[in-house]
């Protein structure tokens, strides 16, 4: 068989082209090099570059979260102020080329502005507070507040900045007296400096006191879920006390105006000291460093909450460190021994003066104003802690529909029975529809978090609940079916969020254990009701088919006697006689009453809960019923005189003298 040779000694290179040899290696980077390429970057920089950090990931979320930021910033300096809030946003589409106005449905750029009656700014500060990242008075100071980080107002500018290129305009008043301060002002990434563009004094604008700020910027509008619409009106909800107008960009004639429900301010929270339990090694070196004590046990006292001087001097003992050693020279080793005492120290929780609730009154009274449905029900738990952070969990509930009654004040009694009546197999009766999962309306320190909702400790804890105890559907490992709103509030002076775009609450065990106690006490009110009308109504259906027979067996009777019935009574009079029968072996008028035939006179049975009856709601705090009614307030009726006479306060016994040294 015939083979084949080849050269095996041939050298490639040297047949190569002189242009195919191989090229020099490139030189290797070193560490001079390396280093010359090394520079800082600015918080402004970072965040310009990821700005989805910040909630700024989509043009409908950017839109959003500039109305939030805004709004968020004018309710704290209208509450810090002691002031009602009253604020104005405003939505306008603007064309992108100069062009024609787009639809708002198409447009791709819009002007947010939002307008409050708080205390104004002063000038110096105007530009640092819209145009400076991390620049805010709020971030070392331990109380409940929106705002947190000094981020959110000026990050929403910089996107403007960034989208259209155009200035934060600026628009701000101090007093009645002054004159307006308006500004144009851009932000230097690069040292996250402002720049102002123009600084003028502003005579026309028309306010007393108070802030407007005015942001171009590219976003998309949409009504719905998770829409400016819902944000305002779930804002309204928490904060009853204050007035929102809202002009959407299709103009004044889609104009929605949220009525104050509540006159009054919520409680101001107070400013506190850091709690031992929740600071770390390095937080507690730096402390030591830059205290102005001149003792460890006067540190201890003074820079930190819930520690006495008892107690100072028995931590320094467990750490075996004199109590008037110099604090700075508490380093090392010390500091370590120093910490593991602080820890292992029985400490009073923190104090709850920092935190201001919304309260269950103020609560109820949101939910009935703003949420259509039949019965509400609130609570608010007791303050608890989370690494040293005190906070606290209210939550409230929604249930229904709106059709608390069995029919409207004007049916007749065979339409309320014909409501009752059972249906068949896949049928439903008129105007009911599929039942839909439970909608959950999330907030921290009052403001709603509209966004991942499945990475929040809230959105866990309503799914872990068992619903099904107190008479709601519910599947595994999803939310409770039916017409339910469920209703959660964390006030705390530093809330866990699990970015910086303030969307979630984190799933700290404690946390997540406290709006689980809450839910179940409101559940445990809801089965309640639930349970009674569900018995109501088939009492109900049982006087039904008494009532169907009660003529045919008076007749019978008056026929089988020849019209002798006896005791005088008449055919009429027998009838009468049975259909009271039935009724009193039915529930009589607690049936009656909890199937809403008629108003009842005494308050509901559960605390802090509203159910609604065709006459109108019954069982709530005052304030919550008078808050939410609209409209003027008709005056009470003039009581007639023996009334009058029964309602005459009894004299108050004198109160007894306090001791003295008594608490």
């Amino acid at each position: 068989m015939p083979t084949t040779t080849t050269s095996a000694t041939q050298d490639p290179e040297a047949e190569a082209p002189e242009d195919k040899k191989k090229k020099p290696a490139p030189k290797r980077a070193d560490a001079e090099s390396l280093g010359k390429q090394q520079r800082e970057i600015s918080v402004s920089e970072f965040f310009s570059k990821n700005r989805h950090l910040l909630g700024f990931d989509s043009p409908k979320k950017a839109l959003l979260t500039t109305v939030k930021e805004a709004v968020d910033n004018s309710l704290d300096a209208c509450e810090e102020a002691g002031i009602l809030p009253d604020i104005a946003v405003t939505i306008t589409a603007v064309s992108k080329d100069g062009g024609p106005v787009p639809p708002p449905s198409k447009a791709e750029r819009f002007t947010v502005s939002v307008r409050d009656n708080g205390p104004g700014i002063v000038k110096e500060q105007v530009p640092r507070i819209f145009a400076k990242l991390l620049y805010g008075s709020k971030f070392h100071r331990l109380r409940q507040s929106r705002g947190q980080q000094g981020i959110g107002i000026s990050a929403a500018g910089m996107y403007g900045q960034l989208t259209t290129m155009k200035p934060v305009r600026v628009v701000s008043k101090t007093s009645p007296r002054s004159k307006a301060h308006f500004f144009q002002i851009l932000i230097d990434t690069r040292k996250n400096e402002p720049i102002v563009v123009e600084k003028k004094e502003d005579s026309d604008w028309p306010h007393d006191r108070g802030t407007e700020v005015t942001i171009e910027l590219e976003g998309r509008y949409q009504r719905g879920r998770a829409s400016v619409e819902e944000y305002l009106e779930l804002t309204t909800i928490a904060n009853p006390h204050v007035r929102m107008t809202y002009v959407p960009p299709e103009g004044e004639t889609e104009k929605a105006t949220y009525e104050r429900g509540v006159g009054e301010l919520p409680r101001a929270p107070k400013e506190i000291k850091p709690h031992p339990y929740g600071i770390e090694l390095g937080v507690l070196h730096k402390m030591l460093q830059d205290t102005k004590s001149h003792w460890l046990s006067g540190f201890l006292s003074t820079d930190f909450s819930r520690v006495s001087a008892r107690t100072a001097t028995e931590i320094c003992a467990k750490a075996k460190i004199h109590p008037h050693a110099r604090p700075r020279k508490v380093v090392g080793a010390q500091a370590e021994k120093l910490y593991k005492a602080i820890q292992e120290t029985r400490l009073m929780a923190p104090p709850t003066d920092c935190l201001s609730p919304i309260g269950e009154q103020a609560i109820l009274a949101g939910l009935y104003k703003q949420i259509r449905g039949d019965f509400y029900t609130a609570v608010t738990r007791p303050p608890s802690v989370y690494r040293g952070n005190p906070f606290v969990i209210e939550a409230g509930l929604a249930y229904g529909t709106g059709k608390a009654a069995l029919a409207a004040p004007d049916a007749s009694e065979d339409e309320a029975a014909q409501a009752l009546l059972p249906v068949a197999e896949g049928e439903t009766k008129p105007g009911e529809e599929e039942a839909e999962l439970a909608r959950v309306i999330r907030y921290a320190n009052r403001v709603p978090l509209l966004y991942q909702s499945s990475a929040c400790a809230t959105h866990k804890s309503a799914i872990e609940t068992t619903w099904r105890k107190y008479g709601i559907g519910q599947s595994r490992g999803a939310l409770p079916q039916g017409p339910l709103v469920i209703f959660v509030h964390m006030a705390s002076a530093w809330v866990p969020f699990t970015s910086e775009s303030k969307e979630a609450i984190a799933d700290y065990d404690e946390i997540r254990k406290e709006i689980k106690l809450a839910l179940q006490e409101c559940g445990r009110r809801l089965g309640v009701y639930i349970r009674k009308r569900e018995h109501a109504k088939s009492e109900f259906k049982r006087r039904n088919v008494f009532e169907l027979y009660i003529e045919e067996v008076a007749e019978a009777c008056h026929r089988l006697k020849k019209g002798k019935l006896g005791h005088g009574l008449s055919l009429e009079g027998l009838k009468e006689r049975l259909q009271k029968i039935a009724k009193d072996r039915t529930g009589g008028e607690e049936t009656d009453r909890l199937l809403a035939k008629k108003k009842a006179e005494q308050q509901s049975e559960l605390p802090n809960s509203i159910v609604v009856t065709p006459e109108g709601p019954i069982g709530a705090p005052d304030l919550a019923l008078e808050a939410a009614a609209p409209g003027p307030k008709p005056a009470a009726p003039t009581p007639e005189p023996e009334v009058a006479a029964k309602k005459k306060k009894k004299p108050t016994a004198p109160k007894k003298a306090k001791k003295k040294g008594s608490r």
